[in-house]
């Protein structure tokens, strides 16, 4: 069974993109092994303080190497990505053994991307996010996800995906387990 490690890039407990890894992972359920990265606390990248590790950062390093696929869920702020979730991809894009780039464990990572934010369906956060972790050595899937915020789901904080999406959705998570 695939070790999918959920990503999301949202801080705010209740958020759309939290609400949505939930939808997905209950339709991973019985398919995949999913677990939540906690990286909220992840000090942001200094290279004064990069060696020796962490113990937040060796834990971050370790949860990502074991997965067989990181499922990103991030909002858009500003037609970009949050700080945070770059402050993690640049963080994981670094070696472990200093200078031995071979080391850097982001490099190689299936990653899949999903999104919910205002009209634009959070797809300039996943073309950046999709940028960055192809530059930075991970696998993109071409497949990814997006829901537009409509008016009643602000008012109310409830994600509610429509009987289209939700079968995008499903589309989109099995084409990730076979990716």
């Amino acid at each position: 069974m695939k070790k999918v490690l959920f990503i999301v890039g949202s801080l705010r407990k209740g958020s759309y993109n939290r609400q949505l890894a939930e939808i997905a992972e209950k339709k991973l359920a019985g398919k995949a092994e999913v677990n939540e990265l906690d990286f909220h606390t992840l000090p942001f990248l200094n290279q004064d303080l990069e060696y020796p590790e962490s113990e937040l950062v060796h834990v971050i390093r370790e949860e990502v190497k074991q997965a067989d696929l990181l499922a990103f869920f991030t909002p858009e702020y500003n037609h970009s990505i949050p700080s945070q979730v770059k402050n993690l991809v640049d963080t994981l894009s670094r070696p472990v053994v200093p200078n031995d780039y071979s080391s850097v464990v982001i490099k190689g990572k299936k990653a899949v991307l999903f999104g919910t934010s205002g009209s634009s369906a959070a797809q300039f956060s996943r073309n950046t996010l999709r940028e960055l972790l192809t530059f930075v050595g991970a696998e993109v899937d071409p497949e990814s996800f997006g829901h537009a915020l409509q008016k009643e789901e602000w008012i109310s904080g409830a994600l509610s995906l429509s009987k289209e999406e939700d079968e995008k959705l499903d589309s989109v998570l099995s084409d990730a387990l076979a990716f």
